[in-house]
């Protein structure tokens, strides 16, 4: 019984003597992180158009459960990727259309650019279900130089009575623009 009172009195004490590693809430980086502010840029006659895309990228705002008589809803994150390793993209167009195919919202008011191996991303709250189960977004880019492919693709996430669910959905391109065009005036 004294081993016993001897052992629970060094342990008592030797956790006592450590110090906690917790990190001051002032020193801690924010848990939720800014999306970088997204630069806004003309596209003028100058602007030579070497390749861009039209990408569609299928959405799900919700998806059925237990016999298709319950809706799980779901966030989505639509990310764009460049993956480019030295020259910029210009996104110059991203909507969102519901499953009627028509036009729920359009995201960008002007062009941005998205530097080298940059990313920028849009997103729909959960309980927002105006796109429907067959939503989709429709991403335009264009670049002055023959580039690397960017990545389009949504994520989906929902979490509901202890259950989670979360998915991707890729997008494709559906049209290719590669003429050295002048760009259209935006």
């Amino acid at each position: 019984m004294k081993l016993y009172s001897y052992i629970l009195a060094i342990a008592v004490i030797f956790l006592a003597s450590c110090q906690s590693t917790n990190i001051s809430p002032k020193s801690q980086p924010d848990a939720i992180q800014a999306t970088p502010v997204q630069k806004i840029v003309t596209l003028d006659q100058n602007f030579k158009i070497a390749s861009g895309q039209t990408v569609y990228v299928p959405v799900y705002s919700h998806i059925y459960h237990h016999n298709k008589q319950e809706i799980f809803e779901l966030a989505v994150t639509l990310s764009i990727r460049n993956t480019d390793l030295t020259n910029p993209i210009v996104i110059t167009s991203v909507r969102y259309y519901n499953s009627e195919g028509k036009l729920v919202k359009q995201y960008l008011e002007r062009p941005i650019q998205i530097d080298a191996l940059a990313s920028t991303d849009f997103f729909i709250n959960r309980n927002d279900t105006s796109g429907g189960l067959g939503a989709n977004f429709i991403v335009e880019w264009v670049a002055q130089t023959q580039i690397s492919e960017p990545i389009v693709e949504a994520v989906m996430i929902g979490t509901d009575f202890q259950q989670g669910i979360s998915f991707i959905s890729p997008g494709r391109a559906i049209k290719n623009q590669n003429n050295n065009k002048r760009s259209p005036l935006k």
